[in-house]
């Protein structure tokens, strides 16, 4: 009995080592009363966002009679829900309109500096996602879990110049600041060189 438990422990341990360390955000709680006879049962809801801000993330929303129990299960949700999207640096690589039943969320890249305009769940997702500059503005309803679903629909439809020049079969780039210049590399490149000598 003891060697069992011992193996369930050493298990788990090795599965936490082998898991990056992920971004996990609580995005909203709703709380739902039910009407009985003795009085009302209340039971929550919890809206997570988890990602590894480099490029995969996904969301879960957990139901449970208490507010952990809840949290829990929308983590759990979200780890398996976890997909890439494409970022371009630490922006985004073209404008974009996502649409989730009533919401609506305008997102666009944003210059070096610029940082996260965006409240609520779009920020939860984008900080989730690793975009560090853009532009926001959620034009539909304001349900949280409308919002967060049309922010990743956004994410997913966006595609890299890379990703467009190869479908295409002809170069195309995009706006300046989402990609490194060339003549960047080379600085980069040439700098250790005169150091040496």
């Amino acid at each position: 009995m003891s060697e069992r438990k011992h193996n369930k422990t050493k298990n788990q341990e090795v599965s936490s080592e082998d898991e990056q360390e992920l971004f996990e955000k609580v995005v909203h709680i709703n709380r739902c009363a039910k009407v009985v006879k003795g009085g009302r049962r209340f039971s929550f809801a919890a809206l997570v966002v988890v990602g590894d801000q480099q490029g995969n993330v996904g969301f879960g929303y957990g139901k449970a009679q208490m507010v952990p129990d809840a949290i829990r299960k929308g983590t759990d949700q979200a780890k398996k829900a976890m997909a890439p999207v494409s970022i371009s640096g630490d922006t985004i690589p073209h404008p974009i309109l996502g649409t989730y039943d009533g919401g609506k969320v305008l997102l666009r890249p944003a210059r070096p500096g610029t940082g996260i305009i965006a409240g609520g769940g779009v920020r939860a997702v984008l900080e989730a996602a690793g975009v560090k500059n853009v532009l926001s503005k959620s034009l539909g309803s304001n349900n949280q879990l409308s919002v967060v679903t049309a922010t990743l629909n956004g994410l997913s439809q966006l595609r890299t110049a890379d990703q467009i020049s190869n479908i295409r079969g002809e170069e195309v780039s995009g706006p300046a600041f989402t990609q490194i210049s060339k003549t960047e590399e080379q600085v980069v490149v040439e700098e250790p060189a005169e150091a040496n000598s």
